[in-house]
């Protein structure tokens, strides 16, 4: 219990020499690994340290070891803009591509055929982060990101003890910034697996998935739980301390500060030493204490750093050379197809499990039925398979003097596995896709998203973690059952108090009057965005329309091709896709229609029979242009109104545009209207037709 009692001098000094003396420990342990004294020894000490800060709590600082231990979950991560861009590296992959690196340095510096000296050391296989210390004192830390922005994961950062809190004293610059890689060792991925098999749990796929998927766990407490650990290789921002001036020293440098570094660096000259140390580490890959895919090459000295720059978004002084992918040979069994979450079809092949890149594999990606093709992949075969940047296992190779007599060509199934719709590939595409968009269980929650966004029929608060339970708890199986949902089904939900079950069901209910456009946009069909649910919309007029015409018939409108054509037949064509949109219908989701026939249309609101009726209103065809605010709605809402309405609302003003509906404070479009006489509303005219309408 905190008691704010006043700190003598006594324990101000105590808990400064325990942050000291636990901070020295915490390097020995975790980054020398030459622990120098027992666990029970660390235990006692840490436990006093705490009493103390517990009992005055003024004391506490953001540097104390104590404060690894995690905090309050987060909603979502901060972005982090870097001082320095985080950029990466160019890749090479063979000895060619390292002469041609060496060239164009030394071309770069003026060399001629004189050496460079250059900084060599492994490549990590895990996610780069940056570290700002503020007088000395660790205040941040973010993952790259796109290499300007990146996710503010300071909390959990700070339970990675090989990570100082604070640089050693007479040390601290005013601003630094730590470039590095955040891990998992190898001993620590298997003890972290081991683990989470006896729990039942899922187990990681390989450690640099289990660290990233640990770094970006929005409760720091879990982060806490994970044995990661963390390596230096550069800075970014520094200020107020005269930096080393070439990158070995850097790591020196760092090395001095506590920041762990590879031990397996060295400075070579020229291509030469770079081979050698290509090689060397290479061959010693299997045993290093961490996984790496590669060895990074850069220009020793900063100075001639600064002379070569950079090139788009890497630099021209560094390079990394990557390792061959891992291979290994196995017998394909058979051949499966999996539905993405977008009805994408993918074969699948199972494998005698084999080990291969660390760890044992027995399905890989076939990506699509070309590549299968391609490959002349049979299943019997004996084939080579590949850890392709030694994460996705993937089938190379058939090794055609195994093939066996009864080798079994593979056939792409025609019907869907999860809903039994038809799967097609449209012409010109690679990937076969289901159909059954609306019904298939591999889609349903993507479909659901899809329909629910801003967007589309615009459900607020219908989010992903929402869908996941809806979906998993099998509340839910088509957009028509949302507005089927009840309080008392939602509030039985995690974290879906009444309030927020009401809202939703609000929010649920506020969608069923939307507008035509929005409606198909969220039907999901392949290739119709918004642009051409609305050209849809504008040349149809309604719904029934536009699922029983014919190719040839949606080819007449605007910038609808033979493939958007083809996709939205192979969409009404199924059955369960024209079930679900009736009884979406019959769910009273309702929006402006209109009829047209032989050259004139009316228009009206949908039924569930489709009828519609009254005459053609003001806008039906016309091109409309908005410009200044509204005061009775917004622009978007305006929008929505007119394309309801059979309009095409058009960003700029031309002849060709029939109004021009002038809010408050209407600008340079005005005057081009009134330039040109194009017919000008005010907002209370518009208002008015509207209402006609």
């Amino acid at each position: 219990m905190s008691t704010d009692a006043p700190a003598t001098a006594q324990v101000i000094q105590r808990i400064a020499q325990l942050k000291r003396d636990l901070a020295e420990h915490n390097h020995n342990y975790y980054v020398l690994d030459q622990p120098t004294i027992a666990d029970s020894e660390w235990d006692k000490l840490f436990h006093e340290l705490l009493a103390l800060e517990t009992q005055h709590p003024q004391l506490l600082t953001p540097d104390s070891p104590t404060q690894r231990v995690g905090s309050t979950p987060l909603e979502s991560f901060d972005e982090v803009t870097h001082r320095i861009p985080m950029l990466s590296l160019g890749n090479a992959f063979s000895e060619a591509d390292i002469d041609n690196f060496d060239r164009r340095c030394r071309e770069g510096l003026d060399l001629g055929d004189t050496e460079i000296e250059y900084a060599c050391e492994p490549k990590f296989d895990g996610l780069a982060i940056s570290l700002t210390y503020i007088d000395g004192v660790f205040v941040q830390g973010a993952t790259r990101g796109d290499g300007a922005v990146g996710e503010g994961v300071t909390e959990n950062l700070k339970t990675i003890r090989s990570i100082p809190l604070a640089l050693p004293h007479g040390q601290q610059p005013a601003l630094l910034e730590v470039r590095g890689e955040v891990l998992m060792l190898r001993k620590d991925f298997d003890k972290l697996n081991a683990r989470q098999a006896a729990r039942g749990e899922k187990l990681f796929v390989n450690p640099r998935n289990a660290a990233a998927g640990s770094l970006r766990q929005l409760d720091s407490k879990l982060t806490a739980g994970r044995p990661l650990t963390f390596f230096a290789y550069g800075i970014g921002a520094v200020e107020g301390v005269a930096m080393p001036e070439s990158h070995s020293a850097l790591m020196d440098r760092l090395e001095s500060l506590r920041f762990p570094v590879a031990k397996q660096r060295n400075v070579v000259q020229g291509v030469p030493g770079l081979r050698e140390f290509y090689q060397r580490i290479g061959g010693a890959r299997a045993t290093l204490p961490y996984d790496i895919d590669g060895v990074v090459y850069k220009v020793n000295r900063f100075d001639q750093q600064k002379s070569l720059g950079f090139v788009s978004r890497a630099p021209r002084f560094a390079i990394a050379h990557k390792f061959p992918a891992e291979e290994a040979t196995t017998v394909l069994l058979g051949i499966d197809v999996q539905v993405g979450r977008t009805g994408a079809i993918t074969p699948v092949a199972r494998l005698q499990p084999v080990f291969v890149g660390g760890t044992t594999v027995s399905n890989a990606t076939l990506h699509n039925e070309d590549e299968i093709r391609r490959k002349d992949l049979r299943i019997g075969d004996t084939v080579v398979v590949r850890r392709a940047g030694d994460v996705i296992p993937e089938v190379a190779a058939v090794i055609m003097e195994k093939r066996p007599p009864n080798a079994a060509v593979f056939v792409m199934p025609t019907r869907c596995p999860e809903c039994d719709s038809a799967i097609v590939k449209l012409e010109g595409e690679v990937i076969a896709r289901c159909t059954g968009g609306l019904i298939c269980p591999a889609q349903r929650k993507q479909a659901l998203l899809h329909y629910a966004q801003r967007r589309a029929v615009d459900i607020e608060g219908l989010g992903d973690k929402l869908v996941d339970q809806l979906v998993d708890a099998d509340v839910v199986h088509t957009p028509a059952d949302l507005y089927r949902l009840g309080i008392s089904a939602l509030a039985n939900l995690d974290r879906m108090a009444d309030k927020s079950a009401a809202n939703l069901i609000a929010s649920i209910e506020k969608s069923r009057r939307t507008t035509l456009p929005k409606f198909l946009f969220g039907l999901g069909i392949r290739h119709v965005g918004e642009a051409t649910a609305k050209d849809l919309a504008r040349h149809f007029g309604n719904l029934t329309a536009i699922m029983d015409a014919s190719a040839e018939q949606l080819l007449e409108v605007h910038d609808v091709g033979p493939v958007v054509a083809q996709s939205i037949r192979q969409f009404f064509e199924e059955p369960h896709n024209r079930e679900v949109v009736e009884q979406l219908r019959a769910c009273k989701v309702t929006w402006p229609e209109t009829q047209i026939q032989q050259g004139r249309a009316s228009q009206g609101e949908n039924a569930p029979d489709g009828n519609t009726g009254a005459v053609l209103g003001h806008f039906a065809g016309k091109t409309v242009v908005l410009t200044g605010t509204l005061s009775a709605m917004s622009r978007d809402e305006a929008k929505d109104k007119l394309e309801a309405l059979g309009a095409k609302v058009s960003g700029s003003v031309s002849k060709k545009t029939d109004y021009v509906v002038a809010g408050a404070e209407a600008g340079s479009k005005l005057e081009k209207a009134v330039e040109l006489g194009v017919a000008v509303l005010d907002e209370a005219e518009f208002l008015a037709m509207l209402a006609r309408d």
